[in-house]
This record gives structure tokens, sequence and C-alpha cells, in this order.
């Protein structure tokens, strides 16, 4: 083989380097048609490189092998070079001859060494780039990230595709249960297999990321909205085995973004599905939770109560309401409930408008602790008073159930008032996990020993209604009204079947029975004819100001 002239090696040299340096001029298939042309220019018949992450992987053969150039006549192997780079990655070339092959000179040996060290110096580059590519917009278990989601507005910003598109943020729901269930290696593959269905339906069109945890984001072209909710709505997914299917479901907030929007910053769309998102999975009654006008309104009462409380708080502005639970034979009021209700710049601010706000800062549980020291404050007056006494109860909210010092600050409130014991009643309502199943079943059994009554508030609603009347020792079963009949329920309906077997299960177990949301005399006669002797409800009384409630304790009997 005759040596090459010079001036066309460093023409095809030149070529190649300007093509693999320069990312304006850079073509993959340029790149190869040069590879092909220096392979011929010596007399190659097949030119490979190969790329592995670590040495195991080398000895696994589990890697990337490129192939350049191959004319099917490859035979021996002429030159090769191995280079380990300092990320321990290996990268090899090797350059095949065929049996006519005629060596190299010592000066073509030398420039083919050139070509081979720039494709793997090029190799590396690359590789490197896909490597920072992955870490900075991935997640440990692969998942694209919330870098992923910024970069991904940003870039649809800048190319005018960002009108029309929907931008979710989505948290699955109960997932924890899912890991105590299935495991958390199955819970792994299941969160895995939702989001690859998912990210598998957007496809190109936009992207599926995660933020951490179950809590996620998307942004994709409008018309897939709707299946995209459905998908969010319930899902069957399966883990390995086929026969261990979970319903997979979430609750999300979403921002359909209008032809006029301007992008300018992250929280243009970030900020408004994740105040979407927040209200869908705090309570809102829907798991879907549209970014529009309304919802703009809500987050503003949202922050002028969160600015409020600790002033109101301070300055007594909420007060104690007590509903009158009365004995439906005799028309005495034999109890009460106490409810909040706020007090400002003279009007009262509905509930509606401040409770869920204080459940999703966290502030209820300040609110629940002020409302049972109001409680005995009141009820130490009565008693100073030589006033008619009645059990209240006092509701707790759900986000007390972490608290291992619930108990003494119960405990501390109701001594420092010098209340009796059996004149508190601790309401709790419901629980929806395993978890808060537990803590609540602890908190009863030590207000029980404690010598203060319980109660389940909406009982038939919740989690596991049985089991939580099974393993937990409650005094008192408020039936939610859902169970009690209508004047339209016949006597065989299955509402009224349903309530006179709750009635009769709470009385065999012991438990004192009040139903609420009794509205009407005939529903009174029903309480009477299943022995429920405790009612509350609008028929006999809203709550009340302790003054007109403080009446009623000492006045006539309802009339029954």
């Amino acid at each position: 083989m005759k040596s090459k002239k010079t001036e066309d090696f460093s023409m095809l040299f030149e070529q190649l380097i300007s093509q693999i340096t320069d990312p304006d001029y850079f073509n993959r298939q340029n790149v190869t048609d040069t590879v092909a042309e220096i392979c011929k220019y010596f007399g190659i018949a097949k030119a490979m490189t190969e790329f592995y992450v670590s040495v195991v992987n080398e000895r696994n053969g589990d890697g990337e092998v490129i192939v350049g150039y191959d004319n099917g006549k490859a035979k021996d192997i002429i030159h090769r070079r191995r280079i380990i780079t300092k990320a321990s990655a290996i990268i090899q070339g090797t350059l095949y001859a065929d049996e006519d092959y005629e060596p190299l000179d010592e000066e073509d040996m030398r420039r083919a060494d050139m070509v081979l060290r720039a494709m793997l110096s090029y190799i590396s580059r690359n590789r490197l780039q896909n490597t920072i590519e992955t870490f900075a917009f991935h997640d440990d278990t692969g998942y694209r990230n919330l870098r992923y989601f910024m970069r991904s507005l940003l870039r649809m910003s800048e190319q005018g595709k960002l009108a029309g598109c929907a931008a979710v943020r989505f948290n699955l729901k109960h997932f924890s249960l899912v890991n105590k269930d299935m495991g958390r290696i199955n819970g792994d593959i299941i969160m895995k297999n939702f989001y690859d269905m998912l990210a598998g339906y957007v496809g190109h069109w936009g992207c599926v990321c995660r933020m951490g945890g179950d809590n996620f984001v998307a942004v994709f072209r409008g018309s897939l909205l709707d299946g995209f909710l459905d998908m969010l709505r319930g899902t069957p997914v399966s883990a390995d085995d086929e026969n261990k299917r979970v319903m997979i479901t979430a609750t999300a907030g979403v921002f359909v973004i209008p032809d006029d929007f301007e992008y300018r910053s992250n929280d243009d769309i970030m900020g408004k599905i994740s105040a979407a998102a927040e209200i869908a999975k705090t309570g809102s009654g829907e798991d879907i939770v549209y970014y529009d006008t309304m919802l703009v309104r809500r987050k503003e009462k949202s922050i002028l109560v969160q600015s409020l409380f600790s002033q109101a708080i301070s300055e007594r502005e909420f007060r104690a309401f007590y509903q009158p639970k009365v004995d439906v034979e005799t028309g005495m009021v034999v109890g009460a409930e106490a409810l909040c209700r706020w007090y400002h710049e003279g009007t009262y601010v509905m509930p509606a408008d401040f409770i869920p706000v204080l459940e999703q800062t966290g502030d209820i549980c300040i609110l629940d602790f002020y409302m049972l020291d109001t409680v005995c404050r009141d009820m130490r007056r009565w008693i100073d008073e030589g006033r008619r006494i009645v059990r209240v109860s006092v509701n707790l909210s759900r986000k007390h159930l972490m608290n291992i010092d619930l108990l003494s600050t119960i405990i501390e409130i109701i001594d420092r008032n010098d209340v009796p014991h059996e004149y508190i009643e601790i309401e709790l309502t419901e629980t929806t996990s395993f978890i808060e199943f537990d803590n609540l079943k602890r908190i009863v059994s030590s207000l029980q020993q404690a010598g203060i009554s319980t109660s389940v508030d909406d009982f038939g609603i919740g989690y596991s209604s049985l089991n939580l009347i099974r393993e937990i020792p409650w005094d008192v079963l408020k039936v939610d009204r859902c169970f009690l009949p209508t004047d339209a329920d016949s006597a065989d309906s299955v509402t009224s079947l349903m309530f006179r077997h709750v009635i009769s299960m709470a009385r065999d177990l012991g438990l004192e029975c009040i139903a609420e949301g009794v509205e009407t005399i005939d529903q009174v006669n029903i309480l009477r004819e299943n022995d429920c002797r405790i009612a509350q409800g609008f028929l006999f009384d809203r709550p009340l100001p302790v003054e007109e409630f403080e009446t009623k304790l000492e006045g006539t009997p309802y009339t029954v």
C-alpha cells in the first residue's frame, strides 16, 4: 500500500475536526461520511468505538458500541486505543483490516492513531455531556426532575408553543398505603409504571417530571388534557406480577395556558398549579382543581386569614357558640357541641371561610386549644355562678394526631380552669389512613384513662367505621346525618335499615348515641322508635351565642 499524500490527509482530518467540534456545523451523517473516507484512505475495513461506564460494565459487555465504518471484510485488528477517564469510564477505539491489507508505514499509523484519538475525544465529550444532562435533569431513580420541567417551559415559551398547553401538578393519593400493602420495592415499580404510562401518553408533546416523593408536574398539548386527567382519576397499575394490580388515583391542580399568556418567570405557571394542587389535596371536595379567577380570590382570602389570625387570637375574636343536644323524650338540654365563630370588625366570618385555611397552615391546632380553653372558662363561670352544667364536646382536628404532647396539653387546659374532667368531651373525626388510626387509638385510650369522654364525629363516612368502634374505646357515637332517614324514606328503605342497625349496634356496645342533623318531627319519632335518646340539629336550635345558650340551658325544655 502506497503512502498517502500529507495534503490529502490534512484536508480530511481538518474536515473531521471541524465536524465534531463546531456545534453549528455538527451533523452525525457528515461525521460518518468523513470517517468512511478516512478509512478508505488508509485501507481500513472497519472502525469501531466502545463506551463503558465502568470496568465492570466493560467486563459484562454492558456499554455502547458504535461502528463508524464497516465494508464487511474486516478480519484482523491493526490498531486499538483504550482510555480510562477520571470518572473511571472506559472508552476504546479499534481499527480492523481485511486479509488483503497492506501494512501502514510508521507515518500513516501515526496519522490513523490521530484520527482514533480525535474520535475517542469526541465520544468522551459527548458522553460527558449526556452524563451531565442526566445528573442535572433527572433524579437518582431516573425520573425527570423539576429542573427538566422548568427548562421545558422556558424552551416552549421561546418557541411560542406554550399557548393552548396544559400544566398540571399532581399528588398520588394514599401512596403510603400502597407501599405498606405491596411492599416498598413493588411500590416503587408501581409508581414508575404509572409515570411511564403518563409519559408515554404525553409523548413528545410535553413532559412528566417528578418533584420528589409522590409529587409530580407535567406540561403538554391541551388536547391531551382530558385523557391525562382520566388517568389521574383512576388507573389500574401492576408491579411485575400481573395479579398484583392497584388502582392509582391523584389529586391535581391544572392551569390551561391561554393564548395571550406571557411567560416571565418560573412562578408564572408553577405558582398557579401549586395553588390549585394544594386546594385539591387539602380537602376542596374536588380531586381536580383548575386555576381560575375564583381560585385567585380564594388564595387572596387565604392570605388575608393567615395575616389576621394571630391578632384575632390575641384579641379573642374567636367565640364559642353552643348547639344544644336534646333528650327526645324530655326535651331537656343534656349536652352541647362547642362550635367556633369569628367575630371580626362588627360581623361574623363564616367557618367555611377560615377553617379550611387554618387546616392547611396547621394553625387549626392553635385555634382548637383556644376553643377548649374558651369552653373551660365558660364552664368554670357556670360552676361558680351555680348554674346548671352539662357536658360539652369540643372538636379537634386530625392535625393533632401526630402531636405526642396532645394529652398533656388537653389536661393542662382543663385543669388550669379547674373544670371536672367528666364535663368535657373531645370530639374526633374518623380517620383516613392506617397511621392516623393507630394514633387515634392511642389518644382516645389515654383520654379515657384521664376520665375525659370521647366521641367519634360523622360516624359512617370515614376510613374504617366498624374497625373504628371495635378497636377504640369511645364513649359516644355521633351518627352522621347521611344515616338519618328523611320523610321520604320508608321503614324498609336501605337508609332506615342501616340507621336501625347502627343504633342497635352502638347500644349493644354500651355507647351513648347521638343523631346529628335532626330537622323534622318525623325524624325525632324515628329516634324514639329506635331508642336513640339524644338529638342535635336545627329542629331544636342552631349554634347559639353563650348568653342564649345559658338561657336555653336553664329555661323551658324544648317541645318534642
